[in-house]
């Protein structure tokens, strides 16, 4: 039995010594310009990862690749990738409108987490309530719960939010949240074309604490910012990097870098996938304020 187990402590520390091998050659043999980086697209809240990706593969600053990333949002980086005008693009998943445009005209994505993340819920910071119970968003979404008095708060009609169709947290909550629910049809002026905007709206409704948002984690901590909300939790777990890293925080997705699966193997961008999964990429998305994913 001694034995035994020690050939597999061995062919373990084998492994991971391999392993840290392989990464260490992937991040040698992976050297970039600017005229030889892969065509690159994605949502706006992956932009910082997208930029520091750049910039240790073409080794240069962050300030030096900024002007030439361009991110065309979630639904046109789709679009870009399907239409063979981007190589690979970092993403929320798909939606089924994405997913049949892709079956339209053949192309089959492989979809990668690279990243992790949390899909979170905002309300106004004077708003007393603390959390909410995953029902309870649904039943707000769908329409059944439509006064804060209902789950503890203040009594005043619940003003929900949402994103336009195809926008990376409108697929968020369709397929995180509500899971087959059909959300209500908001008002037209309750639908905010930007996640900055819709974080604002939330900010400042009718300078009263009546709204509720959604939108994901990095993008309300890092990249927006306004201390006039402040986000809930949900079965009694707050989003912060511990308990989305732990696994806690029960709406849990990821960044993912989309390639179409006719890439060829070893190709530049599959490389470049391999090297930020590594170590050393993961610690370059942990440097700009992401999640490492699990």
């Amino acid at each position: 039995m001694r034995v035994k187990r020690f050939q597999v402590i061995f062919l373990l520390v084998l492994l991971m010594i391999l392993t840290a091998c392989d990464n260490v050659f992937i991040a040698r043999q992976l050297s970039f310009t600017f005229e030889t980086y892969p065509k690159v697209d994605g949502s706006t809240v992956t932009i910082p990862l997208s930029e520091a990706i750049a910039a240790k593969l073409i080794n240069k600053s962050v300030e030096e690749v900024r002007p030439y990333i361009f991110h065309n949002k979630t639904h046109q980086a789709y679009v870009n990738l399907i239409n063979k005008e981007a190589d690979i693009i970092f993403v929320t998943s798909p939606s089924e409108e994405e997913l049949a445009l892709a079956k339209q005209h053949n192309v089959t994505l492989e979809v990668i987490p690279i990243v992790s993340e949390a899909f979170v819920f905002l309300v106004n910071a004077d708003n007393p309530i603390k959390g909410l119970t995953f029902k309870q968003i649904q039943d707000i979404y769908a329409g059944k719960i439509t006064n804060w008095n209902e789950v503890g708060g203040l009594d005043t009609p619940i003003v929900a939010y949402q994103r336009p169709v195809n926008s990376g947290s409108q697929t968020g909550l369709l397929g995180l949240v509500m899971r087959g629910i059909e959300p209500m049809e908001p008002p037209a002026e309750r639908i905010v074309a930007g996640m900055g905007e819709l974080i604002d709206a939330v900010a400042s409704y009718n300078n009263a604490p009546d709204a509720i948002g959604y939108s994901y984690y990095y993008f309300v901590v890092d990249m927006w910012g306004n201390d006039k909300v402040k986000l809930l939790e949900v079965d009694g777990v707050y989003p912060d990097e511990k308990t989305i890293s732990s696994g806690q925080y029960p709406i849990r997705t990821a960044y993912y870098a989309v390639i179409r699966a006719d890439e060829p193997k070893n190709s530049p961008v599959r490389k470049m996938i391999a090297w930020i999964l590594s170590d050393s990429g993961q610690q370059v998305a942990e440097g700009a304020g992401y999640v490492k994913v699990k």
